[in-house]
Protein backbone atom coordinates (compact mmCIF):
# COMPACT_ATOMS: atom_id res chain seq x y z
CA UNK A 1 0.00 0.00 0.00
CA UNK A 2 1.24 3.54 -0.72
CA UNK A 3 1.96 5.81 2.21
CA UNK A 4 -0.62 8.54 2.69
CA UNK A 5 0.73 11.98 3.43
CA UNK A 6 -1.35 13.86 5.99
CA UNK A 7 -2.21 17.50 5.63
CA UNK A 8 0.71 18.41 7.90
CA UNK A 9 3.11 16.89 5.37
CA UNK A 10 4.35 14.09 7.63
CA UNK A 11 3.96 10.45 6.59
CA UNK A 12 0.97 8.68 8.12
CA UNK A 13 -0.18 5.09 8.29
CA UNK A 14 -2.68 3.73 5.77
CA UNK A 15 -2.17 0.15 4.52
CA UNK A 16 -1.03 -2.89 6.51
CA UNK A 17 2.69 -2.34 5.90
CA UNK A 18 2.63 1.22 7.22
CA UNK A 19 0.37 0.14 10.09
CA UNK A 20 2.84 -2.57 11.07
CA UNK A 21 5.74 -0.13 11.20
CA UNK A 22 3.65 2.36 13.15
CA UNK A 23 2.60 -0.31 15.63
CA UNK A 24 6.25 -1.29 16.18
CA UNK A 25 7.05 2.34 16.96
CA UNK A 26 4.10 2.64 19.36
CA UNK A 27 5.17 -0.55 21.15
CA UNK A 28 8.71 0.80 21.42
CA UNK A 29 7.86 4.33 22.59
CA UNK A 30 4.45 3.86 24.24
CA UNK A 31 3.09 6.98 22.51
CA UNK A 32 -0.43 7.52 21.23
CA UNK A 33 -1.36 7.81 17.59
CA UNK A 34 -1.12 11.38 16.30
CA UNK A 35 -4.00 13.27 14.74
CA UNK A 36 -2.46 13.13 11.24
CA UNK A 37 -2.00 9.36 11.56
CA UNK A 38 -5.63 8.86 12.60
CA UNK A 39 -6.81 11.08 9.74
CA UNK A 40 -4.72 9.05 7.28
CA UNK A 41 -6.42 5.89 8.56
CA UNK A 42 -9.82 7.53 8.05
CA UNK A 43 -8.87 8.50 4.51
CA UNK A 44 -7.67 4.98 3.83
CA UNK A 45 -10.95 3.55 5.15
CA UNK A 46 -12.87 5.98 2.93
CA UNK A 47 -10.90 5.05 -0.19
CA UNK A 48 -11.48 1.37 0.51
CA UNK A 49 -15.22 1.96 0.89
CA UNK A 50 -15.33 3.72 -2.48
CA UNK A 51 -13.40 0.80 -3.97
CA UNK A 52 -16.05 -1.60 -2.71
CA UNK A 53 -14.06 -3.18 0.10
CA UNK A 54 -16.03 -4.08 3.22
CA UNK A 55 -15.23 -2.89 6.72
CA UNK A 56 -14.83 -6.44 8.03
CA UNK A 57 -12.10 -7.03 5.44
CA UNK A 58 -10.22 -3.90 6.56
CA UNK A 59 -10.46 -4.76 10.24
CA UNK A 60 -9.23 -8.28 9.53
CA UNK A 61 -6.33 -6.77 7.59
CA UNK A 62 -5.36 -4.58 10.59
CA UNK A 63 -5.68 -7.47 13.02
CA UNK A 64 -3.58 -9.75 10.85
CA UNK A 65 -0.79 -7.19 10.64
CA UNK A 66 -1.04 -6.55 14.40
CA UNK A 67 -0.71 -10.28 15.03
CA UNK A 68 2.39 -10.38 12.86
CA UNK A 69 4.01 -7.52 14.80
CA UNK A 70 2.99 -8.91 18.19
CA UNK A 71 4.00 -12.51 17.44
CA UNK A 72 5.85 -13.93 20.45
CA UNK A 73 5.79 -10.61 22.32
CA UNK A 74 3.74 -9.43 25.31
CA UNK A 75 1.12 -6.86 24.26
CA UNK A 76 1.16 -3.70 26.36
CA UNK A 77 -1.62 -1.20 26.97
CA UNK A 78 -0.25 1.37 24.53
CA UNK A 79 -0.33 -1.13 21.66
CA UNK A 80 -3.92 -2.16 22.43
CA UNK A 81 -4.97 1.48 22.71
CA UNK A 82 -3.33 2.17 19.34
CA UNK A 83 -5.14 -0.79 17.77
CA UNK A 84 -8.53 0.36 19.12
CA UNK A 85 -7.93 3.91 17.89
CA UNK A 86 -6.82 2.64 14.46
CA UNK A 87 -9.88 0.41 14.04
CA UNK A 88 -12.17 3.26 15.12
CA UNK A 89 -10.53 5.62 12.62
CA UNK A 90 -10.79 3.07 9.81
CA UNK A 91 -14.44 2.42 10.62
CA UNK A 92 -15.20 6.13 10.84
CA UNK A 93 -13.66 6.87 7.45
CA UNK A 94 -15.22 3.82 5.85
CA UNK A 95 -18.67 4.61 7.26
CA UNK A 96 -18.53 8.27 6.27
CA UNK A 97 -17.58 7.47 2.67
CA UNK A 98 -20.13 4.65 2.49
CA UNK A 99 -22.93 6.95 3.71
CA UNK A 100 -21.95 9.65 1.23
CA UNK A 101 -21.92 7.07 -1.53
CA UNK A 102 -25.38 5.86 -0.47
CA UNK A 103 -26.75 9.41 -0.42
CA UNK A 104 -25.38 10.04 -3.91
CA UNK A 105 -26.80 6.76 -5.15
CA UNK A 106 -30.18 7.52 -3.58
CA UNK A 107 -30.19 10.96 -5.22
CA UNK A 108 -29.42 9.41 -8.62
CA UNK A 109 -32.06 6.76 -8.00
CA UNK A 110 -34.70 9.37 -7.13
CA UNK A 111 -33.78 11.44 -10.18
CA UNK A 112 -34.04 8.37 -12.42
CA UNK A 113 -37.42 7.35 -11.00
CA UNK A 114 -38.71 10.91 -11.39
CA UNK A 115 -37.67 10.78 -15.06
CA UNK A 116 -39.20 7.32 -15.40
CA UNK A 117 -42.57 8.65 -14.23
CA UNK A 118 -42.46 11.79 -16.35
CA UNK A 119 -44.21 11.81 -19.71
CA UNK A 120 -41.74 14.46 -20.91
CA UNK A 121 -38.61 12.34 -20.44
CA UNK A 122 -36.19 11.48 -23.22
CA UNK A 123 -37.02 7.78 -23.58
CA UNK A 124 -33.72 6.91 -25.25
CA UNK A 125 -31.69 8.46 -22.44
CA UNK A 126 -34.02 6.87 -19.91
CA UNK A 127 -33.34 3.39 -21.31
CA UNK A 128 -29.58 4.00 -21.05
CA UNK A 129 -29.82 5.13 -17.42
CA UNK A 130 -32.04 2.16 -16.57
CA UNK A 131 -29.12 -0.18 -17.15
CA UNK A 132 -27.33 1.42 -14.19
CA UNK A 133 -30.11 0.17 -11.92
CA UNK A 134 -30.36 -3.23 -13.58
CA UNK A 135 -33.69 -2.46 -15.22
CA UNK A 136 -34.77 -3.76 -18.58
CA UNK A 137 -37.39 -1.29 -19.73
CA UNK A 138 -38.26 -3.49 -22.70
CA UNK A 139 -40.00 -5.78 -20.20
CA UNK A 140 -43.45 -4.98 -18.84
CA UNK A 141 -43.58 -2.97 -15.62
CA UNK A 142 -46.46 -2.14 -13.32
CA UNK A 143 -46.86 0.79 -10.96
CA UNK A 144 -48.77 0.91 -7.68
CA UNK A 145 -49.72 4.27 -6.17
CA UNK A 146 -50.54 4.66 -2.48
CA UNK A 147 -52.96 7.34 -1.36
CA UNK A 148 -51.36 10.03 0.74
CA UNK A 149 -50.92 13.72 1.26
CA UNK A 150 -47.42 15.10 1.41
CA UNK A 151 -45.16 12.05 1.50
CA UNK A 152 -41.55 13.17 1.57
CA UNK A 153 -38.59 11.10 0.22
CA UNK A 154 -36.75 11.66 3.52
CA UNK A 155 -39.75 10.62 5.64
CA UNK A 156 -38.80 7.70 7.97
CA UNK A 157 -41.97 5.91 6.83
CA UNK A 158 -40.85 6.10 3.19
CA UNK A 159 -37.35 4.91 4.03
CA UNK A 160 -38.74 2.10 6.17
CA UNK A 161 -41.05 0.90 3.38
CA UNK A 162 -38.16 1.05 0.90
CA UNK A 163 -35.80 -0.93 3.14
CA UNK A 164 -38.36 -3.65 3.79
CA UNK A 165 -39.41 -3.95 0.15
CA UNK A 166 -35.83 -4.10 -1.08
CA UNK A 167 -35.03 -6.61 1.65
CA UNK A 168 -37.84 -8.89 0.50
CA UNK A 169 -37.94 -8.28 -3.25
CA UNK A 170 -34.68 -6.53 -4.16
CA UNK A 171 -33.88 -9.12 -6.78
CA UNK A 172 -37.11 -8.18 -8.57
CA UNK A 173 -35.90 -4.63 -9.30
CA UNK A 174 -38.39 -2.91 -6.99
CA UNK A 175 -38.18 0.89 -7.16
CA UNK A 176 -39.83 3.23 -4.67
CA UNK A 177 -40.45 6.95 -5.21
CA UNK A 178 -42.52 9.90 -4.06
CA UNK A 179 -44.48 11.64 -6.81
CA UNK A 180 -46.76 14.60 -6.08
CA UNK A 181 -46.81 13.63 -2.40
CA UNK A 182 -47.87 10.04 -3.07
CA UNK A 183 -45.83 6.90 -2.56
CA UNK A 184 -45.17 5.01 -5.81
CA UNK A 185 -43.85 1.47 -6.27
CA UNK A 186 -42.50 0.29 -9.64
CA UNK A 187 -41.73 -3.36 -10.32
CA UNK A 188 -41.56 -5.81 -13.23
CA UNK A 189 -44.75 -7.61 -14.17
CA UNK A 190 -44.66 -11.37 -13.76
CA UNK A 191 -44.10 -13.95 -11.03
CA UNK A 192 -43.89 -12.38 -7.60
CA UNK A 193 -45.64 -9.14 -8.51
CA UNK A 194 -48.75 -9.95 -6.43
CA UNK A 195 -46.71 -10.64 -3.30
CA UNK A 196 -44.69 -7.44 -3.77
CA UNK A 197 -47.81 -5.31 -4.29
CA UNK A 198 -49.53 -6.88 -1.28
CA UNK A 199 -46.46 -6.17 0.86
CA UNK A 200 -46.35 -2.57 -0.43
CA UNK A 201 -50.01 -2.08 0.45
CA UNK A 202 -49.47 -3.46 3.96
CA UNK A 203 -46.33 -1.39 4.57
CA UNK A 204 -48.05 1.87 3.64
CA UNK A 205 -50.21 1.69 6.75
CA UNK A 206 -53.22 0.18 5.02
CA UNK A 207 -53.77 3.26 2.86
CA UNK A 208 -55.66 2.80 -0.37
CA UNK A 209 -53.41 1.46 -3.14
CA UNK A 210 -54.31 1.31 -6.83
CA UNK A 211 -52.27 -0.77 -9.29
CA UNK A 212 -51.91 0.18 -12.95
CA UNK A 213 -51.91 -2.31 -15.79
CA UNK A 214 -48.57 -3.72 -17.06
CA UNK A 215 -47.00 -1.87 -20.00
CA UNK A 216 -43.74 -2.51 -21.87
CA UNK A 217 -41.09 -0.20 -23.24
CA UNK A 218 -39.37 2.92 -21.83
CA UNK A 219 -42.74 4.65 -21.55
CA UNK A 220 -44.48 1.67 -19.98
CA UNK A 221 -43.94 2.73 -16.37
CA UNK A 222 -45.37 6.20 -16.88
CA UNK A 223 -48.45 4.78 -18.62
CA UNK A 224 -49.06 2.38 -15.73
CA UNK A 225 -48.46 5.22 -13.25
CA UNK A 226 -50.92 7.56 -14.97
CA UNK A 227 -53.55 4.81 -15.01
CA UNK A 228 -53.05 4.07 -11.31
CA UNK A 229 -52.99 7.75 -10.30
CA UNK A 230 -56.15 8.58 -12.23
CA UNK A 231 -57.97 5.49 -10.94
CA UNK A 232 -56.92 6.33 -7.36
CA UNK A 233 -58.37 9.84 -7.61
CA UNK A 234 -61.62 8.50 -9.09
CA UNK A 235 -61.89 5.72 -6.50
CA UNK A 236 -61.52 8.30 -3.73
CA UNK A 237 -64.12 10.53 -5.35
CA UNK A 238 -66.53 7.61 -5.58
CA UNK A 239 -65.63 6.42 -2.06
CA UNK A 240 -65.24 2.91 -3.42
CA UNK A 241 -64.72 0.16 -0.84
CA UNK A 242 -61.49 -1.80 -0.66
CA UNK A 243 -57.89 -0.94 0.18
CA UNK A 244 -56.18 -2.55 -2.81
CA UNK A 245 -57.74 -1.83 -6.20
CA UNK A 246 -56.75 -2.47 -9.79
CA UNK A 247 -56.98 0.17 -12.51
CA UNK A 248 -58.01 -2.63 -14.87
CA UNK A 249 -61.20 -3.07 -12.84
CA UNK A 250 -61.97 0.66 -13.11
CA UNK A 251 -61.53 1.14 -16.86
CA UNK A 252 -65.17 2.13 -17.17
CA UNK A 253 -64.42 5.36 -15.28
CA UNK A 254 -62.26 7.05 -17.96
CA UNK A 255 -64.75 5.83 -20.57
CA UNK A 256 -67.56 7.62 -18.74
CA UNK A 257 -65.50 10.76 -18.24
CA UNK A 258 -64.17 10.88 -21.79
CA UNK A 259 -67.33 12.70 -22.91
CA UNK A 260 -68.15 14.80 -19.87
CA UNK A 261 -70.91 16.73 -21.63
CA UNK A 262 -72.72 13.49 -22.53
CA UNK A 263 -72.28 12.21 -18.97
CA UNK A 264 -73.71 15.44 -17.54
CA UNK A 265 -76.69 15.15 -19.88
CA UNK A 266 -77.27 11.56 -18.76
CA UNK A 267 -77.07 12.47 -15.06
CA UNK A 268 -79.32 15.52 -15.34
CA UNK A 269 -81.75 13.81 -17.68
CA UNK A 270 -82.16 10.65 -15.62
CA UNK A 271 -81.61 11.86 -12.06
CA UNK A 272 -82.65 15.52 -12.29
CA UNK A 273 -86.23 14.76 -11.14
CA UNK A 274 -84.85 13.37 -7.86
CA UNK A 275 -84.19 16.96 -6.77
CA UNK A 276 -87.95 17.34 -6.33
CA UNK A 277 -88.09 14.68 -3.60
CA UNK A 278 -88.46 15.71 0.03
CA UNK A 279 -84.91 15.85 1.40
CA UNK A 280 -83.42 16.28 -2.06
CA UNK A 281 -81.68 13.84 -4.36
CA UNK A 282 -78.87 12.66 -2.07
CA UNK A 283 -80.83 10.09 0.04
CA UNK A 284 -82.30 8.56 -3.11
CA UNK A 285 -78.85 8.39 -4.75
CA UNK A 286 -77.55 6.63 -1.64
CA UNK A 287 -80.47 4.24 -1.93
CA UNK A 288 -79.61 3.41 -5.54
CA UNK A 289 -75.93 2.88 -4.64
CA UNK A 290 -76.74 0.59 -1.71
CA UNK A 291 -79.26 -1.38 -3.78
CA UNK A 292 -76.66 -1.91 -6.54
CA UNK A 293 -73.87 -2.76 -4.07
CA UNK A 294 -76.09 -5.41 -2.46
CA UNK A 295 -76.76 -6.96 -5.89
CA UNK A 296 -80.37 -5.78 -5.75
CA UNK A 297 -81.24 -7.82 -2.66
CA UNK A 298 -83.81 -5.72 -0.81
CA UNK A 299 -83.08 -6.97 2.72
CA UNK A 300 -79.31 -6.52 2.35
CA UNK A 301 -79.68 -3.01 0.95
CA UNK A 302 -82.00 -2.09 3.83
CA UNK A 303 -79.44 -3.42 6.33
CA UNK A 304 -76.64 -1.35 4.75
CA UNK A 305 -78.75 1.81 4.93
CA UNK A 306 -80.07 1.12 8.42
CA UNK A 307 -83.66 1.13 7.14
CA UNK A 308 -86.54 -1.27 7.35
CA UNK A 309 -87.40 -3.17 4.20
CA UNK A 310 -90.67 -1.26 4.07
CA UNK A 311 -88.89 2.12 4.24
CA UNK A 312 -86.47 1.07 1.51
CA UNK A 313 -89.35 -0.11 -0.69
CA UNK A 314 -90.96 3.31 -0.23
CA UNK A 315 -87.76 5.03 -1.38
CA UNK A 316 -87.51 2.78 -4.43
CA UNK A 317 -91.12 3.55 -5.32
CA UNK A 318 -90.32 7.28 -5.22
CA UNK A 319 -87.33 6.72 -7.53
CA UNK A 320 -89.56 4.90 -10.01
CA UNK A 321 -92.25 7.62 -9.87
CA UNK A 322 -89.80 10.50 -10.27
CA UNK A 323 -87.51 9.02 -12.95
CA UNK A 324 -89.88 6.70 -14.73
CA UNK A 325 -87.20 3.97 -14.49
CA UNK A 326 -87.44 0.79 -12.45
CA UNK A 327 -84.19 -0.66 -10.97
CA UNK A 328 -85.80 -4.12 -11.05
CA UNK A 329 -86.00 -3.98 -14.84
CA UNK A 330 -82.67 -5.14 -16.39
CA UNK A 331 -82.33 -2.41 -19.06
CA UNK A 332 -83.71 0.39 -16.91
CA UNK A 333 -81.49 -0.77 -14.05
CA UNK A 334 -78.40 -0.32 -16.25
CA UNK A 335 -79.46 3.24 -17.15
CA UNK A 336 -80.11 4.15 -13.53
CA UNK A 337 -76.91 2.56 -12.29
CA UNK A 338 -74.78 4.28 -14.96
CA UNK A 339 -76.38 7.63 -14.19
CA UNK A 340 -75.88 7.15 -10.45
CA UNK A 341 -72.27 6.18 -11.03
CA UNK A 342 -71.77 9.24 -13.21
CA UNK A 343 -73.32 11.44 -10.52
CA UNK A 344 -70.71 10.23 -8.04
CA UNK A 345 -67.93 10.89 -10.56
CA UNK A 346 -69.19 14.42 -11.19
CA UNK A 347 -70.01 15.20 -7.57
CA UNK A 348 -73.66 15.72 -8.51
CA UNK A 349 -75.85 17.29 -7.24
CA UNK A 350 -73.42 19.37 -5.15
CA UNK A 351 -71.08 20.33 -8.02
CA UNK A 352 -72.41 22.99 -10.35
CA UNK A 353 -70.39 21.46 -13.23
CA UNK A 354 -73.14 18.90 -13.63
CA UNK A 355 -75.93 21.29 -12.81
Amino acid sequence: MATVTASSGSPAASGPGEWGRLLEEVARTGRRLRRDELEALREYGGRCALAGRGLAELVDEQLAESGRVWAGQPVDGASMAALRAAVAALAGGHGRAYREQLHQEEARRREFVADLLSSRSDLGRLAEHAERFGLNLACAHIVAVADGDGYDPEDPLVRGVERQLLGRFGDQEVLLAVKHGRLVCILPAGPGESAAIQAFAELTGRRRVVVGRPHSGPGGAVRSYEEARSALEQANRLRLPGQLLSAADLLVLPVLLRDRVALEELVNGVLGPLREARGGAVPLLETLAAYADSRYVLAEAARRLGLSVRALSYRLDRIVRLTGLDPDDALQRYTLETAAFGARLLGWPDQSAAG
